[in-house]
C-alpha cells in the first residue's frame, strides 16, 4: 500500500475506515525525516569508528474500536505536525494473514504492546512512534439451535411411548408418574374379596364415529352412565385398542374396548371391557360398518344405532384400581373397572381393525405396590 498523502478529504477517510474496519490494521503517523545533508569529503585515511547506535523504537499506541474510531483515530493522526508534508503509513497487525508485514514498502512493524510480541522483522533501522488501531471485531455468533421437530405422539418410531415424556413438558407424567396404565393383574397381588355391583343405565343412542390417527373412538350422545362408589359417571365416548393393553395373570388379549366416562366433578372412570376370537360381536358390527377410512374423518351415526350394553358380558365381576389415561398426557387418577369376563369378536373383525391399527397399545407400566382390587363377589342385587 503506497503511502496516503495528507489532507485527507472526509469521504476519503471514511472509505479508509471502512476499508480498515473490514481487517486488523496499524496506523503511523509522523513527520518526514529531515533531508539528507550534504556529503562531507572524506579523508583519505578516515579512522575505524565505533557503529552509531539506533534510536530506540517507540511502542505505538493501541486503541481498539469500530469504523467511527478508526476514522477518529486517523483525523488525530493526521492533525499533528505539518499536514503539508506528513506521511501515513498503515502497517497490518501481527493478527492478520499478513503477519506483521507494513504495508508501506521497507517500514517495519511496531511492537505490538498489547500482545507482547516481538516485530515480526528485527533490524538496525530506528522506527518512528505510531498509532495502531484495530478493529473491535464482534464475538462468535452462537451456533443456531437446531429446528424444533414436532413429533406426534404415537406407537412407534420417535414418537413411541417410551419416548412420549421428551415429545412435550405436558407429557412428563408418561415417565414420572407413580400411578400409570395399563398394568399387569395377578390374581395373588390383589385384594380379594366381596365387591359393590356397578351399576350400568345404557340406552340406545347417537353417535358419531371418528378415525383419530390413533385408533376408532365411538363419541356417545344421551343418557348413557354408571355408578360406582358412590358416583355416578357419564359415558363420553368408547374406543378401541389392538391388542389389549392389559394383562391378567400373564395373559394378553387381541383387543380391548375402553368406555370413558366423566362425573360431575371432571373425574375419570374407564370400563374395560377384552375381546378374544369367537362369534361377531353385534355392537362393533355397526361401528365397523361406519368406519371412517381417513384420519380426523368421522360418519355420523343413524339415531338410536349404539347400545352399548349389548357388549357387555353376563358376568360382571370385575378389578378395580386408580391409575391414569394410557394415552398422552397420561393424566393420573383415572379409576379404572376391568370386566373379568371377556367378550367375542370375529376374526373378520379383528382383521379389519388390524390393517388400520396393527399395534396401538401402550405397553404395561410398573404397578408401584398400588392396592387392586379383585371382586371375587358381587354385593346382592348385580348379576354373579
Amino acid at each position: 500500500m503506497k503511502p496516503i498523502a495528507s489532507p485527507l478529504p472526509t469521504a476519503r477517510l471514511t472509505l479508509l475506515a471502512l476499508l480498515l474496519a473490514g481487517g486488523i490494521a496499524s496506523v503511523r503517523a509522523a513527520d518526514p525525516a529531515p533531508p539528507p545533508a550534504a556529503p562531507t569529503p572524506v579523508p583519505a585515511v578516515a579512522p575505524p569508528r565505533a557503529p552509531a547506535a539506533s534510536a530506540p523504537a517507540s511502542a505505538p499506541a493501541r486503541v481498539e474500536g469500530t469504523r467511527t474510531d478508526i476514522e477518529s483515530q486517523l483525523r488525530d493522526a493526521m492533525s499533528r505536525g505539518d499536514p503539508k508534508t506528513k506521511r501515513l503509513n498503515l502497517i497490518v497487525d501481527g493478527k492478520s494473514s499478513n503477519a506483521g508485514l507494513a504495508a508501506t514498502p521497507g517500514a517495519a512493524p511496531p511492537v505490538n504492546p498489547v500482545d507482547n510480541k516481538p516485530p515480526a522483522v528485527v533490524g538496525p533501522r530506528p522506527r518512528e512512534p505510531g498509532l495502531v488501531i484495530r478493529q473491535q471485531r464482534p464475538a462468535a455468533a452462537a451456533a443456531a439451535p437446531a429446528p424444533h421437530k414436532d413429533v406426534h405422539w404415537s406407537y412407534e418410531g420417535e414418537g413411541a411411548p417410551t419416548n412420549w415424556a421428551k415429545l412435550k413438558p405436558d407429557y412428563a407424567t408418561c415417565a414420572s408418574g407413580q400411578r400409570q396404565s395399563p398394568i399387569h393383574i395377578e390374581d395373588s397381588e390383589t385384594l380379594r374379596g366381596p365387591a359393590e355391583a356397578i351399576e350400568f343405565r345404557y340406552a340406545p343412542s347417537k353417535g358419531t364415529v371418528l378415525n383419530n390417527g390413533h385408533t376408532v373412538e365411538v363419541k356417545v350422545y344421551g343418557e348413557n352412565s354408571l355408578t360406582v362408589r358412590g358416583n355416578s359417571y357419564q359415558l363420553v365416548q368408547f374406543h378401541f385398542h389392538h391388542p389389549a393393553e392389559e394383562r391378567i395373570n400373564g395373559q394378553g388379549y387381541p383387543m380391548v374396548a375402553h368406555f370413558v366416562h366423566r362425573n360431575e366433578q371432571g373425574q375419570l372412570a374407564v370400563l374395560a371391557v377384552l375381546l378374544e376370537p369367537g362369534e361377531a360381536n353385534p355392537l362393533i358390527q355397526k361401528v365397523w360398518t361406519h368406519m371412517p377410512l381417513d384420519v380426523n374423518d368421522s360418519v355420523r351415526l343413524p339415531p338410536d344405532l349404539i347400545h352399548v350394553g349389548e357388549i357387555l358380558p353376563r358376568d360382571q365381576r370385575y378389578y378395580q384400581y386408580m391409575g391414569s389415561l394410557t394415552t398422552p398426557p397420561c393424566t393420573e387418577g383415572v379409576l379404572w373397572l376391568i370386566l373379568k369376563q371377556p367378550v367375542s369378536i370375529s376374526r373378520e373383525q379383528l382383521r379389519l381393525f388390524g390393517q388400520l391399527y396393527a399395534n396401538n397399545a401402550r405397553p404395561v407400566q410398573p404397578r408401584h405396590d398400588r392396592p387392586v382390587r379383585d371382586a371375587v363377589l358381587i354385593a346382592p342385587g348385580g348379576r354373579p
